[in-house]
């Protein structure tokens, strides 16, 4: 797939629609064109696909999924200033971008598009856990995220057990995803450039995901063990009651503290406390 001539560059575009990044709404502008078009090749064949892009600014990584086949591109944007400069891409691909001025936390993608459905995006860097989280209650409804963060945030999200990264975020995610950091961009990749590394991660939904009474005991048990990550587990789940007994049906030892607990572990203690009738 091609660009359609004619198109401004992405400097141009700028340019001429006043696209100066702002700094309250977390923007940090992707204008390489051939690294847009490397992270929409990281999201997979596109060919048939409703894709979700939140924060598309001046359109950069929106013309890489065009190009890249993407059946339609639904791009969500809050910056107004945007509006006119995706209007030309919608001009370009006839029939194939729907652009909605919108805050991407108070959009419903599911409502939004058909299946089958992926998000590829270059998130703002100041929504873009919540994002993920929401979006993970969900995980079953997309064949895929490839999401952009900074560096750290990607970190946590891929981390393993017993390591300083590990956390609530690694559980979440790679308990409903196969989660993979793909990528790697120096600051200098962005205009303005920002003050830490970002990093792609590309997340693939697992076939089956939770029912919801046991995604909401995996979310108290793992508040609680994070929240207090310092303690052993029989002092940080005292919270959820009888935490020595929760531990014991799991069969884990309650002299383990959050960060040593594989996710499959976590479920287990999950399992155990819905079993009790404490989801």
């Amino acid at each position: 797939m091609t660009t359609p001539p004619g198109l401004p560059s992405l400097s141009e575009t700028v340019h001429r629609h006043g696209l100066a990044a702002r700094k309250a709404l977390g923007q940090h502008f992707l204008l390489d064109e051939a690294l847009c078009g490397r992270i929409a090749r990281l999201a997979g064949d596109l060919s048939g696909r409703q894709v979700l892009e939140v924060g598309p600014g001046p359109g950069g990584l929106t013309r890489a999924l065009l190009a890249n086949g993407a059946d339609h591109v639904h791009a969500v944007e809050l910056d107004s200033r945007a509006i006119a400069a995706l209007a030309e891409l919608a001009a370009a691909w006839p029939g194939r971008l729907t652009v909605t001025e919108a805050d991407a936390l108070g959009v419903d993608p599911v409502a939004m598009m058909p299946a089958p459905r992926r998000i590829v995006a270059n998130l703002p860097y100041n929504v873009g856990s919540p994002l993920l989280i929401g979006w993970l209650a969900r995980a079953g409804e997309f064949e895929s995220m490839t999401l952009m963060f900074q560096q750290e945030v990607a970190e946590r999200i891929v981390a393993a057990p017993d390591t300083s990264a590990y956390g609530r975020l690694a559980v979440a995610a790679q308990w409903r995803c196969e989660a993979q950091m793909v990528l790697r961009l120096p600051p200098g990749a962005f205009s303005p450039p920002p003050k830490v590394w970002s990093a792609v991660v590309h997340l693939v939904p697992r076939a089956v995901q939770p029912e919801p009474a046991l995604a909401k005991a995996m979310e108290r048990v793992t508040a609680a063990a994070f929240g207090q990550r310092r303690k052993m587990l029989r002092g940080s789940l005292k919270s959820l009651g009888e935490a020595e007994a929760l531990l014991g049906a799991a069969g884990i030892e309650p002299t383990r503290r959050a960060e040593t607990l594989s996710v499959a572990e976590f479920e287990a203690l999950a399992r155990a406390l819905l079993g009790r009738g404490g989801g």
